[in-house]
Protein backbone atom coordinates (compact mmCIF):
# COMPACT_ATOMS: atom_id res chain seq x y z
CA UNK A 1 0.00 0.00 0.00
CA UNK A 2 2.05 2.92 -1.63
CA UNK A 3 5.03 1.22 -0.18
CA UNK A 4 4.43 1.95 3.07
CA UNK A 5 5.53 -1.20 5.60
CA UNK A 6 2.04 -2.56 7.66
CA UNK A 7 3.28 -0.98 11.19
CA UNK A 8 3.27 2.37 9.36
CA UNK A 9 0.26 1.92 7.67
CA UNK A 10 -1.76 0.75 10.53
CA UNK A 11 -0.02 3.74 12.84
CA UNK A 12 -1.64 6.22 10.16
CA UNK A 13 -5.07 4.36 10.06
CA UNK A 14 -5.19 5.08 14.00
CA UNK A 15 -4.58 8.52 13.38
CA UNK A 16 -7.37 9.01 10.59
CA UNK A 17 -9.51 7.81 13.16
CA UNK A 18 -8.79 9.95 15.64
CA UNK A 19 -9.24 12.96 13.25
CA UNK A 20 -12.49 11.32 12.38
CA UNK A 21 -14.20 11.10 16.29
CA UNK A 22 -13.20 15.04 16.07
CA UNK A 23 -15.16 15.74 12.90
CA UNK A 24 -18.15 14.03 14.57
CA UNK A 25 -17.77 15.28 17.74
CA UNK A 26 -17.62 18.87 16.14
CA UNK A 27 -21.27 18.34 15.03
CA UNK A 28 -22.19 18.05 19.23
CA UNK A 29 -19.76 21.23 20.01
CA UNK A 30 -22.76 24.50 19.90
CA UNK A 31 -21.30 26.90 22.64
CA UNK A 32 -18.61 26.98 25.39
CA UNK A 33 -19.66 24.92 27.74
CA UNK A 34 -19.70 22.11 25.17
CA UNK A 35 -16.03 23.10 23.55
CA UNK A 36 -14.11 23.31 27.28
CA UNK A 37 -16.07 20.47 29.55
CA UNK A 38 -18.45 18.73 27.17
CA UNK A 39 -21.51 20.24 28.33
CA UNK A 40 -20.92 18.72 32.08
CA UNK A 41 -22.45 15.14 30.35
CA UNK A 42 -19.74 12.49 30.41
CA UNK A 43 -20.77 9.45 32.44
CA UNK A 44 -18.56 7.54 34.87
CA UNK A 45 -16.75 5.39 31.83
CA UNK A 46 -16.02 7.72 30.08
CA UNK A 47 -14.71 10.29 33.09
CA UNK A 48 -12.42 7.14 34.60
CA UNK A 49 -10.58 6.31 31.28
CA UNK A 50 -10.70 10.10 30.30
CA UNK A 51 -9.43 11.06 33.20
CA UNK A 52 -6.43 8.36 33.33
CA UNK A 53 -5.95 8.89 30.09
CA UNK A 54 -5.41 12.89 29.76
CA UNK A 55 -3.33 12.06 32.87
CA UNK A 56 -0.50 9.56 31.73
CA UNK A 57 1.03 11.32 28.64
CA UNK A 58 3.85 10.20 27.02
CA UNK A 59 6.10 9.73 29.99
CA UNK A 60 4.30 6.72 30.69
CA UNK A 61 5.41 4.77 27.37
CA UNK A 62 8.68 6.57 27.43
CA UNK A 63 9.85 8.65 30.32
CA UNK A 64 9.25 6.12 33.38
CA UNK A 65 10.13 2.90 31.25
CA UNK A 66 13.49 5.00 30.39
CA UNK A 67 14.21 5.89 33.78
CA UNK A 68 13.40 2.31 35.17
CA UNK A 69 15.78 0.99 32.60
CA UNK A 70 18.24 3.10 33.53
CA UNK A 71 18.09 3.00 36.96
CA UNK A 72 15.98 -0.51 38.03
CA UNK A 73 13.45 -1.14 40.45
CA UNK A 74 14.38 2.13 42.49
CA UNK A 75 12.12 4.66 39.74
CA UNK A 76 9.27 2.41 40.31
CA UNK A 77 8.60 4.40 43.67
CA UNK A 78 7.21 7.09 41.04
CA UNK A 79 4.62 4.86 40.21
CA UNK A 80 3.68 3.95 43.98
CA UNK A 81 3.57 7.26 44.79
CA UNK A 82 1.45 8.13 41.71
CA UNK A 83 -0.98 5.55 42.70
CA UNK A 84 -1.88 6.81 46.07
CA UNK A 85 -1.67 10.24 44.89
CA UNK A 86 -4.46 9.38 42.22
CA UNK A 87 -6.98 7.42 44.73
CA UNK A 88 -6.99 10.11 47.32
CA UNK A 89 -7.77 13.03 44.34
CA UNK A 90 -10.40 10.40 43.59
CA UNK A 91 -11.74 10.19 47.02
CA UNK A 92 -11.74 13.27 48.48
CA UNK A 93 -11.27 15.51 45.90
CA UNK A 94 -13.43 14.71 42.33
CA UNK A 95 -17.28 14.56 43.74
CA UNK A 96 -16.38 17.87 45.52
CA UNK A 97 -15.00 19.56 42.79
CA UNK A 98 -18.13 18.58 40.70
CA UNK A 99 -20.53 19.76 43.07
CA UNK A 100 -18.66 22.74 44.36
CA UNK A 101 -17.73 24.21 40.45
CA UNK A 102 -21.53 23.77 39.70
CA UNK A 103 -22.67 26.13 42.97
CA UNK A 104 -20.10 28.36 42.16
CA UNK A 105 -21.96 30.22 39.21
CA UNK A 106 -21.65 26.86 36.88
CA UNK A 107 -17.66 27.05 36.88
CA UNK A 108 -16.19 25.91 33.56
CA UNK A 109 -12.26 26.32 34.25
CA UNK A 110 -10.44 26.31 37.35
CA UNK A 111 -9.46 30.06 37.05
CA UNK A 112 -13.40 30.98 37.39
CA UNK A 113 -14.17 28.78 40.05
CA UNK A 114 -11.34 30.08 42.38
CA UNK A 115 -12.55 34.07 41.61
CA UNK A 116 -16.50 32.75 42.49
CA UNK A 117 -15.27 30.39 45.32
CA UNK A 118 -13.31 33.19 47.04
CA UNK A 119 -15.45 36.11 46.01
CA UNK A 120 -12.54 38.39 44.49
CA UNK A 121 -13.62 41.49 43.00
CA UNK A 122 -10.58 42.73 41.92
CA UNK A 123 -10.02 39.22 39.48
CA UNK A 124 -6.36 39.15 40.28
CA UNK A 125 -7.12 35.40 41.52
CA UNK A 126 -7.98 34.27 37.95
CA UNK A 127 -5.75 36.66 36.00
CA UNK A 128 -2.56 34.83 38.39
CA UNK A 129 -4.26 31.45 38.33
CA UNK A 130 -4.53 31.37 34.15
CA UNK A 131 -1.04 33.14 33.95
CA UNK A 132 -0.02 29.94 35.97
CA UNK A 133 -2.26 27.57 34.12
CA UNK A 134 -0.23 28.92 30.52
CA UNK A 135 3.29 28.99 32.04
CA UNK A 136 3.39 25.50 32.93
CA UNK A 137 1.23 23.98 30.27
CA UNK A 138 3.62 25.48 27.68
CA UNK A 139 6.22 23.61 29.33
CA UNK A 140 3.94 20.26 29.89
CA UNK A 141 2.83 20.75 26.14
CA UNK A 142 6.46 20.44 25.27
CA UNK A 143 7.12 17.48 26.85
CA UNK A 144 4.08 15.52 24.84
CA UNK A 145 5.32 16.99 21.71
CA UNK A 146 8.90 15.49 22.25
CA UNK A 147 7.34 12.41 23.06
CA UNK A 148 5.60 12.49 19.52
CA UNK A 149 8.69 13.54 17.68
CA UNK A 150 10.90 10.94 19.26
CA UNK A 151 8.06 8.46 17.79
CA UNK A 152 7.82 9.80 14.02
CA UNK A 153 11.62 10.42 14.31
CA UNK A 154 11.72 6.57 14.94
CA UNK A 155 9.02 5.64 12.67
CA UNK A 156 9.46 7.73 9.23
CA UNK A 157 12.94 7.95 9.63
CA UNK A 158 12.87 11.65 9.48
CA UNK A 159 14.87 14.92 10.94
CA UNK A 160 13.66 16.00 14.77
CA UNK A 161 13.16 19.38 13.57
CA UNK A 162 10.64 17.48 10.41
CA UNK A 163 8.74 15.13 13.46
CA UNK A 164 7.70 17.64 15.91
CA UNK A 165 5.24 19.27 13.35
CA UNK A 166 4.05 15.68 12.82
CA UNK A 167 3.78 14.59 15.99
CA UNK A 168 1.65 17.46 17.04
CA UNK A 169 -0.13 18.16 13.63
CA UNK A 170 -2.89 15.38 14.35
CA UNK A 171 -3.41 16.17 18.30
CA UNK A 172 -4.27 20.30 17.13
CA UNK A 173 -6.34 18.90 13.96
CA UNK A 174 -9.00 16.76 15.92
CA UNK A 175 -8.81 19.23 19.46
CA UNK A 176 -9.18 22.16 17.23
CA UNK A 177 -12.33 21.18 15.89
CA UNK A 178 -13.86 19.11 18.12
CA UNK A 179 -12.99 20.32 21.57
CA UNK A 180 -13.79 18.49 24.71
CA UNK A 181 -16.37 16.25 23.69
CA UNK A 182 -13.27 14.80 20.64
CA UNK A 183 -10.86 14.80 23.45
CA UNK A 184 -12.82 12.93 25.83
CA UNK A 185 -14.37 10.23 23.46
CA UNK A 186 -11.08 9.38 21.87
CA UNK A 187 -9.39 9.39 25.45
CA UNK A 188 -11.60 6.27 26.24
CA UNK A 189 -9.70 4.66 23.22
CA UNK A 190 -6.85 5.36 23.38
CA UNK A 191 -7.01 4.35 27.17
CA UNK A 192 -7.67 1.18 25.91
CA UNK A 193 -5.11 1.17 23.68
CA UNK A 194 -2.48 2.22 26.29
CA UNK A 195 -3.68 -0.56 28.76
CA UNK A 196 -2.95 -3.34 25.57
CA UNK A 197 0.58 -1.98 25.12
CA UNK A 198 1.35 -1.65 28.48
CA UNK A 199 -0.34 -5.41 29.74
CA UNK A 200 1.14 -6.99 26.44
CA UNK A 201 4.86 -5.72 26.14
CA UNK A 202 6.29 -7.04 29.25
CA UNK A 203 4.86 -10.64 28.68
CA UNK A 204 6.30 -10.88 25.35
CA UNK A 205 9.47 -10.19 26.69
CA UNK A 206 9.28 -12.31 29.57
CA UNK A 207 8.25 -14.96 26.71
CA UNK A 208 11.46 -14.08 24.51
CA UNK A 209 13.75 -14.52 27.36
CA UNK A 210 12.14 -18.12 28.50
CA UNK A 211 10.46 -17.00 31.32
CA UNK A 212 10.66 -14.91 34.81
CA UNK A 213 13.31 -17.07 36.41
CA UNK A 214 16.05 -16.80 33.14
CA UNK A 215 14.54 -13.14 33.00
CA UNK A 216 15.92 -12.85 36.57
CA UNK A 217 19.58 -13.96 36.32
CA UNK A 218 19.86 -12.00 32.81
CA UNK A 219 18.64 -9.30 35.13
CA UNK A 220 21.56 -9.72 37.53
CA UNK A 221 24.06 -10.74 35.31
CA UNK A 222 23.08 -6.91 33.95
CA UNK A 223 23.59 -5.55 37.59
CA UNK A 224 26.71 -6.96 37.96
CA UNK A 225 28.24 -5.54 34.46
CA UNK A 226 26.91 -2.47 35.73
CA UNK A 227 27.61 -2.02 39.29
CA UNK A 228 24.32 -1.77 40.53
CA UNK A 229 21.39 -3.71 41.61
CA UNK A 230 18.06 -2.99 38.98
CA UNK A 231 16.28 -4.93 41.40
CA UNK A 232 16.27 -3.39 44.90
CA UNK A 233 13.78 -0.99 45.34
CA UNK A 234 15.85 0.77 47.61
CA UNK A 235 19.20 0.38 45.94
CA UNK A 236 21.71 3.73 45.37
CA UNK A 237 19.11 5.98 47.02
CA UNK A 238 18.54 7.62 50.17
CA UNK A 239 15.21 8.66 52.23
CA UNK A 240 15.10 11.53 50.68
CA UNK A 241 15.27 10.25 47.26
CA UNK A 242 13.07 7.49 48.16
CA UNK A 243 10.58 10.96 49.27
CA UNK A 244 11.19 12.52 46.66
CA UNK A 245 10.31 9.98 44.33
CA UNK A 246 7.08 9.03 45.71
CA UNK A 247 6.45 13.01 46.39
CA UNK A 248 5.12 12.94 42.77
CA UNK A 249 1.52 11.66 44.16
CA UNK A 250 0.93 15.12 45.38
CA UNK A 251 0.91 16.65 42.32
CA UNK A 252 -2.32 15.23 41.38
CA UNK A 253 -4.35 17.78 43.50
CA UNK A 254 -3.24 20.61 41.37
CA UNK A 255 -3.41 19.61 37.47
CA UNK A 256 -6.27 21.87 35.63
CA UNK A 257 -6.40 18.77 33.01
CA UNK A 258 -6.86 16.04 35.44
CA UNK A 259 -9.69 18.44 37.23
CA UNK A 260 -11.19 19.39 34.16
CA UNK A 261 -12.77 15.64 34.09
CA UNK A 262 -13.62 15.63 37.31
CA UNK A 263 -15.93 18.83 36.24
CA UNK A 264 -17.55 18.00 33.62
CA UNK A 265 -18.80 14.32 35.47
CA UNK A 266 -22.85 14.66 34.53
CA UNK A 267 -22.73 14.14 39.20
CA UNK A 268 -21.32 13.86 41.78
CA UNK A 269 -22.81 10.23 41.60
CA UNK A 270 -20.96 9.03 39.16
CA UNK A 271 -17.83 9.88 40.46
CA UNK A 272 -17.21 6.93 42.72
CA UNK A 273 -17.51 3.99 39.79
CA UNK A 274 -15.38 6.38 37.41
CA UNK A 275 -12.21 6.35 40.21
CA UNK A 276 -12.71 2.28 40.38
CA UNK A 277 -12.57 2.30 36.50
CA UNK A 278 -10.14 4.86 36.02
CA UNK A 279 -7.93 3.05 39.23
CA UNK A 280 -7.98 -0.22 37.49
CA UNK A 281 -6.57 1.05 34.83
CA UNK A 282 -3.86 3.10 35.89
CA UNK A 283 -2.38 0.48 38.38
CA UNK A 284 -2.28 -2.02 35.47
CA UNK A 285 -0.76 0.76 33.11
CA UNK A 286 1.52 1.75 35.89
CA UNK A 287 2.91 -1.61 36.82
CA UNK A 288 3.24 -2.23 32.71
CA UNK A 289 5.22 0.59 32.19
CA UNK A 290 7.78 -0.13 35.34
CA UNK A 291 7.79 -3.77 33.55
CA UNK A 292 8.85 -2.53 30.35
CA UNK A 293 11.78 -0.53 31.50
CA UNK A 294 12.58 -3.42 33.81
CA UNK A 295 12.35 -6.29 31.53
CA UNK A 296 14.09 -4.12 28.71
CA UNK A 297 16.89 -4.25 30.64
CA UNK A 298 17.55 -8.11 30.44
CA UNK A 299 16.39 -7.94 26.74
CA UNK A 300 19.10 -5.80 25.78
CA UNK A 301 21.54 -6.79 27.92
CA UNK A 302 21.07 -10.06 26.44
CA UNK A 303 20.90 -8.88 22.50
CA UNK A 304 23.39 -6.03 23.04
CA UNK A 305 23.86 -6.05 19.39
CA UNK A 306 19.87 -4.29 19.29
CA UNK A 307 20.82 -1.85 22.00
CA UNK A 308 22.53 0.92 20.23
CA UNK A 309 19.56 3.01 20.24
CA UNK A 310 18.27 2.27 23.44
CA UNK A 311 21.60 3.04 24.84
CA UNK A 312 21.37 6.69 23.29
CA UNK A 313 18.25 7.73 24.62
CA UNK A 314 16.89 5.34 27.85
CA UNK A 315 13.51 6.44 26.66
CA UNK A 316 13.44 4.86 23.05
CA UNK A 317 13.35 1.86 25.13
CA UNK A 318 9.21 0.62 24.29
CA UNK A 319 9.42 1.90 20.72
CA UNK A 320 12.32 -0.38 19.62
CA UNK A 321 11.02 -3.57 21.98
CA UNK A 322 7.79 -2.92 20.12
CA UNK A 323 9.29 -3.15 16.68
CA UNK A 324 11.34 -6.02 17.83
CA UNK A 325 9.22 -8.44 19.66
CA UNK A 326 5.96 -8.12 17.51
CA UNK A 327 4.27 -9.15 14.44
CA UNK A 328 4.84 -5.35 12.32
CA UNK A 329 0.48 -5.08 11.91
CA UNK A 330 0.63 -5.64 16.16
CA UNK A 331 3.56 -3.23 16.16
CA UNK A 332 1.95 -0.61 14.54
CA UNK A 333 -1.25 -0.68 17.06
CA UNK A 334 1.55 -0.96 19.51
CA UNK A 335 3.45 2.20 18.29
CA UNK A 336 -0.01 4.09 17.78
CA UNK A 337 -0.38 3.29 21.55
CA UNK A 338 2.55 6.36 22.35
CA UNK A 339 0.60 8.55 20.35
CA UNK A 340 -2.79 7.96 21.98
CA UNK A 341 -0.63 8.50 25.26
CA UNK A 342 0.90 11.80 23.87
CA UNK A 343 -2.46 12.79 22.04
CA UNK A 344 -4.76 12.42 25.29
CA UNK A 345 -3.01 14.36 27.35
CA UNK A 346 -1.79 17.37 24.83
CA UNK A 347 -5.09 17.72 23.74
CA UNK A 348 -6.60 18.38 27.47
CA UNK A 349 -3.63 20.33 27.78
CA UNK A 350 -4.30 22.79 24.80
CA UNK A 351 -8.08 22.77 25.53
CA UNK A 352 -7.20 23.92 29.37
CA UNK A 353 -4.88 26.66 28.04
CA UNK A 354 -7.29 27.72 25.33
CA UNK A 355 -10.02 27.94 27.80
CA UNK A 356 -7.96 29.68 30.34
CA UNK A 357 -7.50 32.67 27.92
CA UNK A 358 -10.91 32.64 26.09
CA UNK A 359 -13.21 32.35 29.39
CA UNK A 360 -10.93 33.71 32.08
CA UNK A 361 -8.96 36.26 30.58
CA UNK A 362 -10.90 37.16 26.97
CA UNK A 363 -14.34 37.05 28.63
CA UNK A 364 -13.49 37.62 32.12
CA UNK A 365 -11.47 40.67 31.26
CA UNK A 366 -12.47 41.79 28.14
CA UNK A 367 -15.54 40.96 26.69
CA UNK A 368 -17.76 39.72 29.01
CA UNK A 369 -20.80 39.55 26.34
CA UNK A 370 -19.18 37.78 23.55
CA UNK A 371 -21.30 35.32 22.12
CA UNK A 372 -20.83 31.38 21.97
CA UNK A 373 -20.02 31.05 18.43
CA UNK A 374 -16.82 33.78 19.13
CA UNK A 375 -15.50 32.53 21.94
CA UNK A 376 -16.21 29.11 20.60
CA UNK A 377 -14.13 29.89 17.66
CA UNK A 378 -11.51 32.15 19.71
CA UNK A 379 -10.82 29.12 21.74
CA UNK A 380 -10.04 26.90 18.50
CA UNK A 381 -7.35 29.69 17.19
CA UNK A 382 -5.90 29.97 20.95
CA UNK A 383 -5.52 26.21 20.73
CA UNK A 384 -3.68 26.79 17.44
CA UNK A 385 -1.74 29.12 18.83
CA UNK A 386 -0.42 27.10 22.31
CA UNK A 387 0.64 24.09 20.21
CA UNK A 388 3.11 26.34 18.04
CA UNK A 389 4.15 27.77 21.19
CA UNK A 390 4.73 24.24 22.52
CA UNK A 391 6.20 23.09 19.21
CA UNK A 392 8.54 26.01 19.43
CA UNK A 393 9.61 24.83 23.07
CA UNK A 394 10.35 21.72 22.21
CA UNK A 395 12.70 22.31 19.30
CA UNK A 396 15.93 21.20 21.59
CA UNK A 397 16.76 17.73 20.44
CA UNK A 398 18.10 16.27 23.91
CA UNK A 399 14.88 17.18 25.78
CA UNK A 400 13.97 14.47 27.65
CA UNK A 401 10.08 13.81 28.02
CA UNK A 402 10.60 12.92 32.16
CA UNK A 403 12.20 15.96 33.02
CA UNK A 404 10.01 18.36 31.08
CA UNK A 405 6.61 16.64 32.89
CA UNK A 406 8.72 16.30 36.60
CA UNK A 407 9.11 20.76 36.43
CA UNK A 408 4.78 21.00 35.30
CA UNK A 409 3.66 18.44 37.15
CA UNK A 410 5.48 19.81 40.23
CA UNK A 411 4.43 23.77 39.54
CA UNK A 412 0.69 22.87 39.04
CA UNK A 413 0.87 20.36 42.03
CA UNK A 414 2.49 23.08 44.24
CA UNK A 415 0.51 26.19 43.08
CA UNK A 416 -3.36 24.42 43.02
CA UNK A 417 -2.96 21.10 44.35
CA UNK A 418 -3.20 22.97 48.26
CA UNK A 419 -5.14 25.87 47.45
CA UNK A 420 -7.77 23.12 45.75
CA UNK A 421 -8.11 20.95 48.67
CA UNK A 422 -8.62 23.55 51.35
CA UNK A 423 -10.65 25.82 49.01
CA UNK A 424 -13.33 22.38 49.12
CA UNK A 425 -12.83 21.72 53.30
CA UNK A 426 -11.77 24.81 54.47
CA UNK A 427 -14.73 27.25 54.72
CA UNK A 428 -12.19 30.22 56.39
CA UNK A 429 -9.93 30.66 53.53
CA UNK A 430 -10.31 33.57 51.78
CA UNK A 431 -9.18 35.44 48.68
CA UNK A 432 -6.12 36.64 50.24
CA UNK A 433 -4.97 33.32 51.35
CA UNK A 434 -5.92 31.55 48.30
CA UNK A 435 -3.30 33.77 46.19
CA UNK A 436 -0.47 33.74 48.72
CA UNK A 437 -0.69 29.94 48.32
CA UNK A 438 -0.74 30.10 44.47
CA UNK A 439 2.25 32.13 44.34
CA UNK A 440 3.80 30.77 46.72
CA UNK A 441 4.00 27.74 45.17
CA UNK A 442 4.75 28.06 41.95
CA UNK A 443 7.26 30.64 42.69
CA UNK A 444 8.90 28.25 45.13
CA UNK A 445 9.21 25.18 42.11
CA UNK A 446 10.80 28.06 39.78
CA UNK A 447 13.25 28.97 41.99
CA UNK A 448 14.11 26.03 44.21
CA UNK A 449 16.65 24.44 42.31
CA UNK A 450 18.37 27.85 41.67
CA UNK A 451 18.41 28.79 45.67
CA UNK A 452 19.24 25.30 47.36
CA UNK A 453 21.18 23.36 43.83
CA UNK A 454 22.40 20.60 45.92
CA UNK A 455 19.72 19.58 47.92
CA UNK A 456 18.07 16.82 45.86
CA UNK A 457 15.00 17.11 47.12
CA UNK A 458 11.96 17.10 44.41
CA UNK A 459 10.65 21.10 44.01
CA UNK A 460 7.05 19.52 45.16
CA UNK A 461 7.83 18.88 48.62
CA UNK A 462 9.34 22.52 49.79
CA UNK A 463 6.71 23.98 47.62
CA UNK A 464 3.56 22.32 48.47
CA UNK A 465 4.10 22.80 52.57
CA UNK A 466 5.06 26.21 51.96
CA UNK A 467 1.77 26.83 49.88
CA UNK A 468 -0.51 25.45 52.66
CA UNK A 469 1.64 27.04 55.44
CA UNK A 470 1.08 30.60 53.25
CA UNK A 471 -2.61 29.76 52.31
CA UNK A 472 -3.24 28.91 56.45
CA UNK A 473 -1.28 32.08 57.71
CA UNK A 474 -2.70 34.37 55.47
CA UNK A 475 -5.82 33.46 56.12
CA UNK A 476 -6.05 34.01 59.26
CA UNK A 477 -4.72 37.27 59.70
CA UNK A 478 -6.48 38.77 57.07
CA UNK A 479 -10.59 39.38 57.16
CA UNK A 480 -12.72 36.70 57.02
CA UNK A 481 -15.02 35.89 53.89
CA UNK A 482 -18.54 37.59 53.11
CA UNK A 483 -21.41 35.65 54.72
CA UNK A 484 -22.44 35.05 51.27
CA UNK A 485 -19.45 33.25 50.06
CA UNK A 486 -19.62 31.34 53.49
CA UNK A 487 -23.37 30.41 52.56
CA UNK A 488 -22.42 29.19 49.13
CA UNK A 489 -19.97 27.01 50.58
CA UNK A 490 -21.89 25.53 53.32
CA UNK A 491 -24.58 25.03 50.11
CA UNK A 492 -22.52 23.14 48.20
CA UNK A 493 -21.06 20.67 51.00
CA UNK A 494 -24.84 19.88 52.00
CA UNK A 495 -25.54 18.95 48.41
CA UNK A 496 -22.32 16.66 47.87
CA UNK A 497 -23.33 14.92 51.01
CA UNK A 498 -27.14 14.62 49.84
CA UNK A 499 -26.36 13.52 46.63
CA UNK A 500 -23.77 11.10 48.23
CA UNK A 501 -25.74 9.52 50.30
Amino acid sequence: MFGLDPTTITFLIYIVGMISIGFIAYRFTTNLSDYILGGRRLGSFVTGLSAGASDMSGWLLMGLPGAVYAAGLVEGWIAIGLTIGAYLNWLFVAGRLRTHTEYNANSLTLPEYFHHRFGDKTKLLKIVSATIILFFFAIYCASGVVAGARLFENLFDVPYSTALWYGALATIIYTFIGGFLAVSWTDTIQATLMLFALFLTPIFILIQLGGFEETHTVLMQAGEAANKDFTDLFTGTTFVGLLSLSAWGLGYFGQPHILARFMAADSARSIPNARRISMAWMIICLFGSVGIGFFGQAYFFANPEQAELVNQNHEQVFIELAKLLFNPWVAGVLLSAILAAVMSTLSCQLLICSSAITEDFYKGMLKPNASEKELVWLGRIMVLVIAVLAIVLAQDPDSKVLGLVSYAWAGFGCAFGPVVILSLFWKRMNAAGAMAGMLTGALVVVFWNTLVPDSGIYEMIPGFILATLAIFVVSLVTPSPRKEIVTTFENAQKAYEQEMN
